[in-house]
């Protein structure tokens, strides 16, 4: 089987170290995201700690943004390196690739992908927390307006259009200031946000409280896709507090089965039905079990009164595979389910820089997948590119064709 030209729904851009320097008004220049190269030392036991200034650190370039200090981590930016593990890093340890157009362009066309869609990465984070959390909104505002032309009008254009496909940010706590924005790059050619997956950790209202409206109506008359990483809620799933990280690594698509389950039962895709939604990382494993499930307790409370069943007119399996699409990598339980899943509701991610990349083996990495799934070369262009086209309405806004 010939692997036809990945699509990559998932993959990250690192933050230049000029991006905000070189673009805020000179007003904002001292208290702006900016790097400085610092000695830092990191520990991991009891929590992330670091020590800025430590004679006996490493080097390390730090962003600094208001009341923000973040050193930048190799695990933010992990390909290429040998040994892949948490310590201070520089923008002259990592590939290029990493956040310059030219070399990622090159680093996908070494990978067999054509295009890719990155999320934020350091600085601001999966959706944009960093800009939520600081007191100055009016700074934050224009901190992420200058992050959405960047990505727009440099990163996403010349020789980047049509391979790298523009994800922008929304200011998350004002909705009214949001779907202005998800206008305002929709007019500029992104069709694409990032979201967080479950805005209560994050301590804004809920899916079920009626906020988001603006935002979801926005979405669909400027047809853009809400893009929600795992993580985006600055919450991962945990047992105690003292277990091991790996534990909450194998747990990370709880996030995902739980925002798809609010989105449901929250009426969103009832009351919109043309919006689409990607869950990028969140694996799909897991999901046939919940088509199941939710479908039976929905019959079985049809005539519930007391709040204790639903008021969704259809089957909740009915929105999961009209209205949603599922970002996977290495999920062979999916693949061995994709006739209850559906395969026009798979896509495949490479997520480039990170830790689980398959760069620079994703041909090799896609052709041990269909093979092991037995995949037939319907399935497998539906896969590794065709859903993202008809996700992303790639072939109208962006020139990509089958």
């Amino acid at each position: 089987m010939e692997i036809p030209r990945i699509i990559s729904v998932d993959d990250h851009v690192v933050e230049p170290p000029d991006l905000w320097t070189a673009r805020l008004p000179k007003k904002y220049l001292d208290r702006g995201p900016r790097i400085e190269r610092h000695k830092v030392s990191m520990t991991i036991t009891g929590g992330y700690g670091f020590t800025i200034d430590d004679p006996d650190g490493a080097d390390c370039d730090v962003w600094y943004y208001d009341d923000l200090v973040y050193p930048f981590t190799r695990l933010s930016a992990a390909v290429g390196a040998e040994v892949v593990q948490n310590e201070p890093c520089t923008f002259d340890d990592i590939l290029p690739g990493c956040y310059d157009q030219t070399q990622r362009l090159a680093d996908m066309d070494a990978n067999h992908v054509e295009a890719s869609i990155c999320f934020p990465n350091i600085l601001p984070r999966f959706c944009g927390q960093a800009f939520l959390e600081r007191e100055d909104k009016e700074l934050a505002l224009a901190c992420i307006r200058v992050y959405n032309d960047w990505m727009i009008d440099e990163w996403c254009a010349g020789a980047g259009h049509g391979r790298l496909i523009p994800l922008t940010i929304v200011p998350l706590w004002d909705v009214d200031l949001a779907a202005a924005e998800i206008r305002r790059c929709a007019e500029k050619g992104s069709h694409n946000i990032t979201f967080t997956e479950n805005p209560v950790p994050l301590r804004l209202p809920s899916l079920h409280s009626g906020h988001w409206e603006k935002l979801f109506q926005a979405c669909v008359e400027t047809e853009t896709v809400i893009n929600m990483h795992i993580g985006s809620s600055s919450a991962m799933p945990m047992t105690a507090p003292d277990a091991p990280f790996i534990i909450s690594s194998t747990l990370t698509f709880q996030n995902a089965m739980g925002s798809l389950l609010d989105y449901v039962f929250g009426g969103v895709f009832e009351r919109y039905p043309e919006l689409r939604v990607a869950y990028s990382e969140g694996q799909a494993g897991w999901l046939p079990y919940i088509l199941e499930r939710s479908d039976k307790l929905w019959e079985e409370r049809l005539l519930d009164t007391s709040g204790f069943g639903s008021k969704l007119k259809q089957p909740p399996s009915t929105y999961m595979k009209q209205n949603v699409w599922y970002c996977i990598f290495d999920d062979e339980t999916a693949m061995r389910n994709r006739d209850v899943i559906g395969i026009d509701r798979l896509t495949f991610e490479v997520d480039y820089p990170h830790a689980d990349s398959t760069f620079p083996r994703s041909k090799e990495v896609a052709e041990r997948i269909a093979s092991k799934a037995g995949m037939n070369d319907h399935e497998a262009y539906r896969f590794f590119r065709g859903n993202a086209i008809e996700l992303y309405r790639l072939d109208r806004y962006y020139g990509i064709t089958r």
